[in-house]
């Protein structure tokens, strides 16, 4: 296989999981597998199915044992982190030459979906790294940038996506973070907030504004890393995603070479823009899988415990609710790769995004609420880990663009289409 030997050139493989996953995508690689629980898509190939299977071992076998402890200590297991990339699921997309698996986008998305199914803390630093950082560098980058970052994205170094502000969350483009040209140099100055994987990261994109006079096309996109000087103020104390970091970021006379802008000056809006859309599909498959972890742990119980003579899931009122779950979970999962492919075949999928991403946060809480429910007192307790997915569902309906905003979009497009 040629890729297979540009990868060899490329990277030493560190596993031999990562090795056969980037064989697989010679054919366009990393996949699902046939499991005993409820799935029934039929337009994964059969490399994406291999993919999901090789995902899923990775995600029980070394991601499952940690996840209470990394919950409980607020801290991801820097295990895990290495395991991302010694499983070459930190580039997904990136080209072999690059250090990538050079897959498809599809292929990120399994990859998110099936890490949640067990850890939503997890998912999201391999989610935010994929579909935001190495994709900024591979859409918008010079030649020389993709290839001084993204083998380092592809192999050890954790990526952070700076854009929201204290003062700029839904209203992304009001940001007071300033950068102002000195010589050879941009100087960076402000602050960031909410900031995923900050903690750990150590290549970061910044977003300021170099002209305020010009509002929003005064935004621009930064490369720097933690080395420059990036302070880390403070570390959120959070509901879910615990594991996962969320930082206030300060800079103070930040210096960043200006080699290290990212499209042109004053193009960050449209990045910002273009981005989060991938994003929001990101976010769609991490609910989905949170969905689908909640429902595997809990509805076994269901069948296991017995009242008054049969197991309390064959109840009406219990075998329905597992029911209506089973089918939010499948629409779901339906709208967020029908966003996915969309996006693959070079269609808008803004709409589509948008609305992958409300439905799935909305199944997602309701999914692991019930979850919680029907596994009554042992659900409410930290042991099973079944709240844990409820306390996690949380932030889905917030991140990467409210439900409000998600549906205001929706409304948008209706409109256009309707009057």
């Amino acid at each position: 296989m040629h890729r297979a030997a540009a990868v060899a050139r490329s990277v030493k493989a560190s596993s031999v999981l990562r090795a056969g996953l980037r064989q697989h995508a010679a054919a366009r690689s990393f996949s699902a597998s046939a499991t005993a629980r409820l799935n029934s898509l039929s337009t994964y190939t059969e490399d994406e199915e291999m993919l999901r299977e090789s995902v899923q071992r990775f995600a029980n076998e070394v991601v499952g044992p940690k996840v209470r402890e990394m919950d409980e200590n607020e801290m991801m297991d820097p295990a895990v982190i290495k395991g991302l990339f010694d499983q070459g699921l930190m580039g997904i997309e990136t080209s072999a030459d690059h250090g990538g698996s050079e897959s498809s986008f599809t292929s990120a998305i399994i990859a998110i979906e099936e890490l949640a199914r067990v850890d939503p803390s997890v998912s999201v630093v391999c989610d935010v790294h994929n579909t935001l950082v190495n994709t900024i560098f591979r859409k918008y980058g010079t030649k020389d940038q993709q290839d001084k970052w993204l083998p380092q994205l592809a192999e050890n170094k954790l990526g952070s996506f700076c854009l929201s502000e204290p003062a700029s969350g839904s209203d992304a483009f009001a940001l007071q973070t300033r950068a102002k040209k000195d010589g050879s140099n941009w100087i960076i100055n402000g602050s960031k907030m909410w900031i995923t994987n900050s903690y750990e990261a150590e290549i970061f994109l910044i977003f300021a504004n170099v002209d305020p006079a010009q509002g929003y096309k005064g935004i621009t996109c930064f490369v720097a890393t933690k080395d420059m000087g990036i302070q880390i103020a403070k570390k959120e104390q959070k509901l879910g995603i615990r594991a996962s970091s969320t930082c206030t970021l300060n800079f103070d006379d930040l210096k960043v070479p200006e080699e290290n802008v990212i499209g042109e000056v004053g193009k960050g809006y449209k990045i910002a823009i273009e981005i989060l859309n991938e994003g929001r599909v990101g976010i769609a498959a991490q609910m989905v899988g949170l969905a689908q972890g909640a429902f595997d742990k809990a509805v076994p119980y269901t069948y296991q415990r017995s009242q008054f003579g049969q197991p309390i899931g064959t109840f009406q009122g219990m075998a329905f609710s597992i029911a209506k779950a089973a089918v939010d979970i499948e629409s779901a999962r339906l709208l967020t790769y029908n966003a996915a492919r969309r996006k693959e075949e070079g269609k808008s999928f803004t709409k589509e995004a948008a609305m992958a991403k409300y439905w799935s946060s909305v199944v997602a809480q309701e999914v692991s609420g019930n979850a919680i429910e029907w596994a009554g007192g042992v659900g409410f307790t930290r042991e099973t880990g079944i709240e844990k997915y409820w306390r996690d569902s949380k932030i889905g309906a917030i991140y990467e663009g409210t439900s409000n905003i998600q549906l205001n979009t929706i409304a948008k497009f209706v409109q256009k289409e309707y009057s």
